[in-house]
């Protein structure tokens, strides 16, 4: 029976090979960026969620301001007290620290950038499996080192790691005591080796309240609530953080966060964790269910136009008896089998196509074949779309009368028609809706791109300063840059533009008593000149006034703006940070406002204060021989700190990483948007072939009484052009609402303009006319002798 079925519908597949293939075509790309798409999402889907322990391990926030993200950051004491306080509640406490290290074993070194410093039980707490090793003892000895399978081979090779002995800042020797499954990309927690808390818990930066430096998560006892717990926090800071907040004008809250939400919440630029992003998840899905539907429409709308030629075998089973249930069976077999084909194909094409989308996604996925899910979405995937795409044109053939149908005197009337082109409208609203999201992407990166940052990016080296050989020789550093022609400034700061800039707290001299909140800059007197920053009032530091050092504040003019002040009455007056100084600064020059921030963030109030707070390097170079101006600076940094590898990267580099996720959609929606427009181009393709067959005899007639070519090409494109110009009216304004809250994510945006719209209508029309013109000009430029001699 099932045989029958499928031989029957390969040969109505066979009769009319066009439209068979074209419909295979749109399918194949539909379910191929379906598939690339379900890829992505699961990769999104946290790994945290699978934990064994999830629903009861919760990640601590730290808040301190209403109109920001909570930090995920703690000080190292919050872990024992809350252990302490709440016995009942809290099964374990484990803390985190992400760090960086340089390793060695014999001559090979790697500055390792996924470093964790963890307490003893992170491999209890956590299900990342051990390949080697007891989770229970693995870090119990300070001296111990835990490795990934990849970092091993790193060192090792393919000999036994466990035993072996790795060197870590050329001070502290660690023993491997185990191997730990590479990690899934789709993990929050992202490290390659794991060393004991317990080598640095006595140090006095792990003893301060205030030192926030690593995350603390804790495991519930079985059948205690977290929001009963959450309710019971606030008692808990007064008890251990009352002093620190009052001295610093915060009042401090803390939240707690599920593991199986952590990976894809909400997170702040201060969340060094690894994250998805919903709102990507929600683009992707939409745009997968979009291009489905439609090569979905084109199946159906191409199933009905040929309802005619297959009128008289509908008349000639029912006659024999078929009921209208067993002829939609066979037409919904039909589509299911073509749905089964494409499949087929996608599967194929994905293969092809997996490196391009691995570079246009920035890191890589590979098709899980050992995984059952996705064969359950494939056969899904072909039920749903076999079921979506034949099931009105099953409904429609099945309700032929058999007599008509058995004349010959059939036609597809006027509703059919209008279905047809209502389903064009659909096609190419969707099409024109992400031409116009991929156009108005482009212009806000550009325009964010080529928007005046404030300060100079170009020529502008930056060296991350990330360990203590190279801080402990930064006056060397300094001097051996300085003696180069090569090196027209070196400057050393907390955070570049578009870096870290922690908020503090300030008292200032007009509302004594209140307290003031400010980005903070902690850098050498050389910061203005580097980054060639305009002061509009007072001085810059200066190496002739000593006391700079300790009692000098520069202020950016939205900063002397929200303390009441116009540049010029801003300098002379004074500013005292409540964390870092004993006594007041005086704020001596304003620098014009620069974008420190991403450009998602609005301009915010900044002071810049020498300090020995320094975490990155910025040289700006007086040559356009780069490579000799880089090896001057290995130079200089190896004598510095030679045994860590010279790292290094440009500043206007950094448009690239702030704004990544966003260049990725601009990459990935432009390509989901020509494949748009492509698959209804083969619908649009079909239904004017079909058309102007049909309307042969009515075009031989026409030439015949005098009609030029280009009438007759004018006379069949209309027709095709007003669905698409209703599709520009319909798209137009989703597309508007859509893509403005899009840019609600920056602060600084475009206004979308009126003609953008226009010329993505006119772009779709253009590529409307070429597939449809080609159709009508063959049948225009036809002998009309051939199609009217049977006449």
């Amino acid at each position: 029976m099932i045989k029958n079925y499928l031989q029957i519908a390969w040969r109505n597949l066979m009769k009319n090979k066009v439209f068979s293939f074209i419909n295979i075509l749109g399918l194949t790309i539909g379910i191929t960026v379906c598939a690339m798409i379900f890829l992505f999402i699961a990769n999104q889907f946290s790994f945290d969620k699978f934990h064994s322990q999830g629903d009861r391990i919760y990640r601590l926030m730290r808040g301190f301001d209403n109109s920001k993200d909570r930090a995920p950051y703690l000080s190292a004491p919050y872990a024992p007290a809350l252990l302490t306080d709440y016995p009942d509640e809290i099964k374990k406490a484990v803390r985190v620290m992400p760090a960086n290290g340089l390793f060695a074993f014999d001559s090979i070194t790697f500055n390792e950038k996924k470093l964790f410093i963890a307490d003893a039980d992170f491999f209890e707490l956590f299900s990342f499996p051990l390949l080697k090793g007891n989770p229970t003892t693995v870090l119990k000895n300070p001296t111990s080192v835990v490795l990934t399978e990849k970092t091993a081979r790193k060192y090792f090779g393919n000999d036994n790691p466990i035993g072996k002995i790795l060197q870590l800042d050329k001070s502290k020797q660690l023993t491997v005591t185990g191997i730990a499954k590479d990690l899934p990309v789709n993990s929050h927690l992202d490290f390659d080796l794991v060393i004991p808390l317990s080598n640095y818990i006595n140090t006095e930066p792990f003893k301060a309240w205030e030192n926030n430096n690593l995350f603390t998560y804790i495991l519930l006892n079985e059948n205690k609530n977290a929001q009963k717990l959450e309710n019971q926090l606030p008692s808990f800071m007064d008890r251990h953080m009352k002093a620190v907040s009052t001295n610093m004008g915060i009042h401090f809250d803390l939240a707690l966060t599920p593991l199986k939400d952590v990976y894809l919440e909400s997170h702040s630029a201060f969340d060094s964790a690894k994250h998805g992003d919903k709102k990507v998840i929600y683009i992707f899905l939409s745009i997968a269910i979009l291009i489905l539907v439609i090569a979905c429409i084109n199946f159906m709308n191409l199933s009905t136009i040929r309802a005619v030629d297959r009128s008289k075998e509908v008349g000639l089973r029912k006659v024999l008896g078929a009921q209208r249930i067993q002829l939609m069976g066979q037409f919904i077999g039909e589509s299911i089998l073509l749905t089964a084909i494409s499949c087929l194909l996608a599967i194929c094409l994905l293969q092809l196509l997996m490196p391009i989308y691995n570079q246009l996604l920035g890191y890589t996925l590979t098709v899980p074949w050992n995984w059952w899910t996705i064969y359950i979405f494939l056969l899904a995937l072909i039920v749903i779309v076999g079921l979506l795409a034949g099931s009105y044109p099953a409904l429609y053939l099945s309700t032929f009368s058999p007599t008509q149908a058995l004349k010959g005197k059939l036609r597809i009337g006027k509703g059919g028609t209008v279905f047809r082109h209502t389903l064009v409208v659909v096609q190419f609203s969707i099409s024109i809706l992400l031409i116009i999201g991929t156009m108005i992407i482009t212009k806000q990166m550009k325009y964010v791109k080529e928007m005046g940052l404030g300060y100079d990016d170009q020529q502008t080296v930056v060296i991350p300063i990330d360990n203590e050989e190279l801080y402990n020789n930064l006056r060397t550093f300094k001097n051996e840059l300085s003696a180069s022609r090569d090196i027209a400034s070196v400057s050393f700061m907390s955070g570049e533009p578009g870096g870290f800039f922690d908020s503090h707290t300030f008292e200032v001299e007009r509302k004594i008593g209140e307290k003031w909140k400010s980005r903070t800059e902690f850098t050498d007197f050389d910061y203005v000149s580097t980054l060639k920053l305009k002061i509009i009032a007072g001085r810059n530091f200066s190496a002739q006034y000593p006391t700079d050092s300790a009692s000098a504040v520069l202020v950016n003019r939205t900063a002397a703006s929200m303390l009441g002040y116009t540049p010029e009455q801003a300098v002379g007056k004074w500013i005292k940070n409540t964390i870092r100084d004993q006594s007041p600064r005086t704020i001596i020059g304003v620098v014009d406002d620069f974008n420190f921030l991403s450009l998602k963030e609005n301009m915010d109030a900044l002071v810049i204060s020498p300090s020995d707070d320094l975490r990155v390097a910025l040289l700006r170079l007086n040559t356009k021989d780069f490579p000799a101006a880089l090896n001057t600076i290995k130079k200089a940094f190896a004598k510095s700190a030679p045994l860590y590898p010279f790292e290094y990267s440009f500043l206007d580099q950094k448009f690239d990483t702030l704004y990544k996720t966003d260049l990725r959609q601009q990459r990935i929606l432009s390509l989901f948007a020509g494949l748009a427009i492509f698959i209804a181009c083969l619908g649009l393709y079909g239904l004017a072939s079909f058309t102007a067959t049909k309307r042969n005899k009515e075009i031989g007639i026409r030439k015949v009484l005098g009609a030029s070519v280009s009438g007759v090409t004018a006379l069949l494109s209309k027709d095709f052009l007003k669905p698409v110009l209703i599709a520009l009216l319909i798209a137009a304004p989703t597309a508007w609402l859509i893509m403005n809250k899009w840019l609600e994510d920056f602060a600084y945006r475009i206004t979308i303009p009126w003609w953008l719209f226009l010329l993505a209508g006119a772009v779709t029309i253009a590529i409307a006319l070429m597939t449809v013109g080609w159709q009508a000009i063959r049948i225009a430029i036809a002998n009309p002798v051939n199609s009217l001699r049977d006449e």
